[in-house]
């Protein structure tokens, strides 16, 4: 026997180097035993309490009534007896677990406490949402699409997501986010999407997105009740329908984004996507805290980019932006491309 041969069967280093010196030196006193291992009276005393608890040591029947090492043979039978019997309390514990979880879904079934309409359910709050992902996490099979609008991701958001997702793709699951184009300018939220891109993630980023949505083996989507607050609430989807829909968006947006490592740059009106969308918003009559929170960046940052649009039109005021921007052909159109008007004077 090499190494801790008996440490499957219950026994420490310690241990098992006692009971070998017991089998290889019978009727040993304790004082000679502790000083041929090197251990002291207590680190040995330990010991063969333990060894006499699992039954492989025993008081000798004959003189001088030392301890007795029982035979390999008999020492390993009796360990192996005693883990088959903790396996079987176990596994009598386990059976009892099942049902009582069984009794307890039973009693609260999925939705419980939130609203269940159909094939929807409505979670109420931040902490049901984060129940269902996990359950969710564990079921997903093949695929997973993700919009994550809200510009740069929190530390703590991506310490949690981290082993998550690598659960995730090293089950094989394809993985496919896209992040505002604010994400970029964040090099721990940076970090954070090449990390999912090395581990066979994929990323895209786009100026602006509709909602925070999550859609599953095209059988269940996650969409956020609120696309402001988006730890409000939640609908779970199930229904084929709006499944395929929202599939469809996440296809049509996919398309139209960038690959992280593609940077963005300004097309052929001299905007870039991210300033053509903050245009479309100015022209639409958004706030700051508005344009902010679309393109998932501070108010400053809106303001900023608000600044050298109209700079870039020459426009004196938000209002004239718009007018420029639609006559010059800068806004986006339904399919996010600024649309090509003929040039015209104001």
């Amino acid at each position: 026997m090499k190494g801790n041969s008996f440490g499957l069967l219950g026994l420490n280093r310690v241990g098992e180097r006692v009971y070998r010196r017991m089998l290889t030196v019978p009727g040993e006193g304790e004082r000679e035993l502790a000083e041929s291992l090197g251990l002291s009276g207590q680190e040995l005393a330990v010991a063969l309490v333990r060894l006499r608890a699992l039954g492989v040591v025993r008081p000798s029947s004959q003189p001088p009534h030392t301890l007795h090492a029982v035979s390999p043979q008999l020492g390993a039978e009796l360990l192996l007896s005693r883990q088959e019997a903790a396996l079987g309390a176990a596994e009598q514990r386990l059976r009892e677990s099942r049902a009582a979880a069984a009794r307890l879904v039973s009693e609260f079934p999925a939705g419980a406490g939130d609203g269940v309409h159909g094939e929807m359910e409505v979670l109420q709050g931040i902490d049901s949402i984060r129940d269902f992902l996990q359950v969710l996490n564990s079921e997903v099979r093949e695929e997973m699409l993700t919009f994550a609008p809200g510009g740069a991701q929190t530390g703590a958001n991506m310490r949690a997501a981290r082993p998550l997702n690598q659960r995730l793709l090293e089950r094989g699951v394809r993985m496919r986010t896209v992040y505002l184009e604010s994400l970029r300018r964040d090099r721990a939220s940076v970090a954070h999407a090449e990390w999912l891109t090395r581990h066979g993630g994929e990323v895209r980023t786009t100026p602006v997105l509709p909602n925070r949505m999550i859609v599953c083996d095209r059988e269940v989507a996650l969409v956020a009740v609120d696309s402001e607050q988006t730890g409000q609430g939640a609908v779970v989807v199930r229904t084929r329908g709006l499944l395929d829909m929202l599939c469809a968006l996440f296809h049509e947006t996919w398309q139209r984004s960038a690959p992280l490592g593609v940077p963005r740059r300004a097309d052929g009106t001299g905007l870039t996507p991210q300033q053509a969308e903050a245009l479309r918003l100015l022209a639409e009559g958004c706030t700051d805290q508005a344009v902010a929170k679309r393109l998932g960046v501070s108010p400053r940052s809106a303001r900023r980019t608000a600044a050298e649009v109209m700079a870039r039109l020459g426009a004196r005021s938000r209002f004239q932006a718009g007018v420029l921007a639609a006559q010059l052909g800068h806004l986006p159109g339904p399919d996010g491309v600024p649309a090509r008007r003929p040039r015209a004077t104001i």
